[in-house]
């Protein structure tokens, strides 16, 4: 198969996103509205060919992911590597009680994805356990059957999407804050097989270029990860592969 595709989908609204507290890894649950959101958007992605469906072991997203796979005819595999970043003393607090209490902390932590909470992961970290998630997905013919969904938390989801992408780690917070129930959508392709120098035939006419890398049976195990939509929401009618689905802003800054 030429490409793989993955969709990373946030879990629905919980109280304590509603109310701008850290959840980090307590275990809430999916409030009414959240219940809600996840439903709704299961109806509309219901035609997606969806091969399996991962989510992390937190309730709020195991229960997104049951709602969102209930059309599809797939289990839901829980793995806890999947689960929101540990936040350590900041865990659930408000967001003006860490400012309080650790004034300037909050905004430097969103900046600097080496830096972590007392007690608390780095995003670097939370990237590092998600991505060994993927790795391991693409040693398995899972992707032959269609696209793949991981049903994760905010900040999980955005510094694995860096990861994937391969951005330097200065650049692990340049995605906005992802809404409940939207989605990071990544396909992974072959990468261009080599260096095109003065000496190559492409090189000097322009009509050829070596495709070696390309065709290997295993470009899987290092494959160039393409993003093709961040906080993007469902729409009638949108696919993995659609354009239709249009990112907005929306969520909050800190992970949930």
């Amino acid at each position: 198969m030429a490409e793989r595709r993955i969709v990373l989908v946030r879990h629905g609204e919980t109280t304590y996103n509603a109310t701008g507290r850290m959840q980090g890894q307590l275990d809430t649950e999916l409030s009414d509205v959240g219940i809600a959101q996840a439903t709704a958007t299961a109806r509309e992605i219901a035609d997606w060919n969806v091969a399996a469906v991962y989510s992390s072991d937190l309730k709020r997203a195991q229960h997104t992911a049951e709602l969102l796979s209930e059309f599809w005819g797939v289990g839901v595999e829980t793995d806890a590597r999947l689960r929101e970043t540990d936040l350590g003393e900041w865990t659930g607090a408000s967001h003006g009680e860490i400012d309080r209490d650790y004034p300037g902390q909050r905004a430097y932590w969103r900046h600097d994805p080496q830096w972590a909470p007392p007690g608390a992961e780095t995003r670097v970290q939370v990237a590092s356990r998600a991505h060994e998630v993927v790795n391991e997905l693409m040693e398995t013919d899972v992707f032959d059957r269609g696209t793949v969904v991981m049903v994760a938390h905010g900040g999980t989801i955005g510094a694995l999407t860096a990861q994937l992408l391969d951005l330097p780690i200065s650049h692990f917070s340049m995605f906005s804050g992802l809404g409940n129930v939207r989605w990071s959508q990544l396909v992974a392709r072959p990468k261009f097989p080599v260096e095109v120098t003065e000496q190559s035939p492409a090189a000097i006419d322009g009509s050829r270029v070596p495709m070696t890398a390309m065709d290997s049976e295993n470009w899987w195990r290092d494959p160039r990860w393409h993003l093709e939509g961040w906080n993007m929401a469902a729409t009638p009618g949108t696919a993995p592969n659609a354009q239709s689905a249009s990112p907005d802003e929306g969520g909050e800054d800190a992970p949930a």
